[in-house]
């Protein structure tokens, strides 16, 4: 059903009565003059070298790189007449030489299209939806692969898709601009596909979308999914999108320093699964950052690190902006035996600002003024440094 809704509009995209002249700043393609000259004389009867040396004259490439890109993508013609064609096509769009220059670097073939049939569709597809034209050259001369799927096939269908959890063509234009491989890559659909079947939440695709679509062109999604849905993750959940995250930004490799790093202070291989489970993004912290808050917390302040793995969104936290200044508070407390030792360590710094005061600050009189002294200082320390670094 949703094939053949896609198909129909499909259909729409590509009649040229619904769209009005302003869509289509060409309407005489085939009757525009040579505005973007590139013809030169040959007398090789050989397509393949003549296309070399149509890159080697027009663009400036190398006669081995030349050879090479028309080995490697097949390129032959025996006269410029299509390829001016081509390069007049996107000249009467707006795209520079040197934008013409790195697009037909990576995808020569585009040289040999027919720009109405492949190109122009495409155009008037992204217009529809609201793109301009600066939009789609900016996207073009970047992602010149963009032009090479199906439209019919792949970039509507895969467009229709990805607008499911927008609702807005805005939004799904800025997620496509932002990633265009989710118009071309078939893996992507495959994949959100597969999440939509393992119950995966709309908001939690959102996320990927929005902020590491690079997670979509994973090629083994299904054994990831299965394998944090074993540790218990709840697919509905927002740390599923986050544990999903990080299994796969993260490397092997370092996935494995990392787990070293926390053992080295004392966690356990458990205690890294648990702490895991309990805030996913502790395994997209950097080594340096866990390193950083752990010596603080076990060396400067002589806690234990325990209370980290116990809950680990601590490791989220600024350490000069939160954890420095309000460990300096909880300590001078603990010190004068202002706070009970058996009280949770890490729950003052995930307080609100106006709570911490009240709680930690304003509701020990005697010693207020000196408290709101101590943390001001460590916070004016922390922005102080951030100014200078700025600078």
């Amino acid at each position: 059903m949703l094939n053949s809704i896609w198909r129909h509009r499909t259909l729409l995209y590509l009649n040229p009565s619904t769209f009005s002249s302003s869509l289509n700043p060409n309407p005489l393609l085939h009757h525009l003059r040579s505005s973007f000259s590139l013809h030169f004389c040959t007398n090789t009867s050989d397509s393949t070298s003549f296309a070399a040396s149509y890159l080697t004259h027009n663009f400036g490439f190398s006669p081995q790189f030349a050879s090479k890109l028309c080995s490697s993508h097949r390129l032959r013609f025996k006269t410029s007449q299509n390829p001016d064609s081509v390069l007049n096509f996107f000249k009467n769009y707006g795209f520079s030489d040197s934008q013409l220059h790195n697009m037909i670097a990576k995808e020569p073939g585009l040289l040999s299209c027919n720009p109405s049939k492949r190109i122009l569709p495409k155009f008037q597809f992204l217009l529809s939806k609201g793109s301009s034209n600066s939009d789609i050259v900016n996207l073009i001369s970047k992602n010149p692969r963009l032009l090479s799927p199906s439209l019919e096939n792949r970039i509507v269908p895969s467009y229709e898709l990805v607008y499911r959890f927008f609702q807005s063509d805005k939004d799904t234009l800025a997620c496509v601009f932002h990633y265009p491989n989710i118009l071309t890559e078939h893996i992507v659909a495959h994949n959100i596909t597969m999440l939509i079947e393992n119950r995966v939440s709309d908001s939690n695709i959102v996320r990927l979308l929005r902020a590491r679509s690079h997670t979509l062109q994973i090629l083994n999604m299904m054994m990831l999914l299965e394998e944090l849905q074993d540790l218990g993750f709840d697919p509905s959940k927002i740390k599923f999108s986050i544990a999903l995250i990080a299994k796969t930004s993260v490397t092997k490799t370092r996935w494995n320093e990392k787990v070293d790093t926390f053992k080295k202070w004392g966690w356990s291989d458990e205690d890294v699964i648990e702490a895991f489970k309990k805030q996913p993004h502790c395994m997209l912290t950097s080594i340096h950052k866990i390193n950083l808050v752990m010596n603080f917390w076990v060396n400067q302040l002589g806690w234990d690190a325990m209370a980290i793995a116990k809950i680990p969104d601590i490791l989220s936290l600024s350490l000069e902006k939160r954890i420095i200044p309000r460990a300096a508070v909880v300590q001078f407390l603990l010190d004068k035996g202002l706070r009970n030792k058996s009280a949770s360590l890490t729950s003052p710094f995930f307080m609100h600002e106006k709570m911490f005061l009240r709680k930690f600050i304003k509701c020990f009189e005697n010693e207020s003024s000196y408290l709101l002294e101590l943390y001001e200082k460590k916070l004016n320390l922390a922005y102080t440094s951030d100014t200078t670094c700025m600078s």
